[in-house]
C-alpha cells in the first residue's frame, strides 16, 4: 500500500493489526538483509506508511527489533524445552548439539542476540527495556532450570550455560555472515579461510567442554550423568 493511502488505526483491534504488520515487515527485512542495515524508513515503506505515521506505534526502530528479540526468546525457549523433554537420558553431547542446532535454526534470533545489548537496548525508553528484560530473563530462567534438571547442574550453571550459548551464537553468527564482498575475499584468499566460521559445530564443541567441566565439578560422569 502506498504511503499516501495509509489510514491511521481508529480502534484497539486496528492498532494491533498495524503493529503486527510493522513487526512482520521488520522480521522479513531483518531476515533478508541483516538487522543492522534496516532503517525505520525501510520498515515504514514495507508496510506502506510514512515514517512519522509508524512512530505512532513504536518509539524507535530499536523498539521494533527489541520486541522481535523477545519473540525469539519465547520461540526458542519452547523449542529447546520440548527437545530436552524428548531426550530419554540426555548426554552432554546431545544437549550441546540441541542448544547449538535450535539456535542456528533461528538466524534472525542469532542476529538479534548480538544486536540487543550493543544497540537495541540503547535507543528505547526504560519502559521498553524493562518489558524486554522481563520476558528474556523469564525464558533464561526457564531454560536454565530445564538444563539443570537434564544434566544435574546447579541453578547457576544452568544460567551460565544459557548465557554462554546465546552470547556465543550471536557472536559466531556475526563472524559467519560478513557482507558478500568480504565473504568473497575469505573464499578467494586461502590465508583467510579460517575466518569462515562453521557456527553449529563450533558452538557445540564449546558447550560440550563447558558442560563436561560443570558435571565433573559436580561429581558426575562427563557424559551420562552417572555419579
Amino acid at each position: 500500500m502506498p504511503p499516501s493511502e495509509f489510514q491511521r488505526a481508529r480502534s484497539a483491534e486496528a492498532k494491533q493489526v498495524r503493529e503486527d504488520a510493522i513487526l512482520d515487515a521488520a522480521r522479513a527485512l531483518g531476515a533478508e538483509r541483516g538487522v543492522r542495515t534496516i532503517t525505520l524508513t525501510d520498515v515504514a515503506e514495507a508496510v506502506g506508511m510514512h515514517k512519522s505515521a509508524l512512530l505512532r506505534y513504536f518509539e524507535t526502530r530499536e523498539q521494533i527489533f527489541l520486541m522481535l528479540t523477545a519473540e525469539g526468546w519465547r520461540d526458542w525457549s519452547v523449542r529447546l524445552q520440548q527437545g530436552l523433554a524428548a531426550l530419554e537420558r540426555p548426554s552432554v553431547e546431545q544437549v550441546a548439539a540441541l542448544l547449538a542446532e535450535t539456535l542456528l535454526e533461528r538466524p534472525l534470533f542469532c542476529d538479534l542476540l548480538a544486536q540487543a545489548p550493543l544497540n537495541l537496548e540503547r535507543n528505547v525508553s526504560i519502559e521498553a527495556v524493562r518489558a524486554f528484560k522481563t520476558i528474556a530473563l523469564g525464558e533464561v530462567h526457564a531454560i536454565g532450570d530445564a538444563l539443570a534438571a537434564a544434566l544435574g547442574l546447579t541453578e547457576r550453571q544452568g544460567l551460565d550455560t544459557v548465557a554462554t550459548a546465546t552470547s556465543m551464537a550471536g557472536a559466531l553468527w556475526q563472524m559467519a555472515t560478513p557482507g558478500p564482498d568480504v565473504q568473497a575475499l575469505f573464499r578467494r584468499e586461502p590465508q583467510f579461510a579460517h575466518a569462515l566460521v562453521e557456527v553449529t559445530p563450533q558452538l557445540s564443541r564449546i558447550l560440550v567442554a563447558m558442560l563436561t567441566g560443570f558435571r565433573a565439578g559436580n561429581g558426575l560422569d562427563g557424559k551420562t550423568g552417572q555419579a
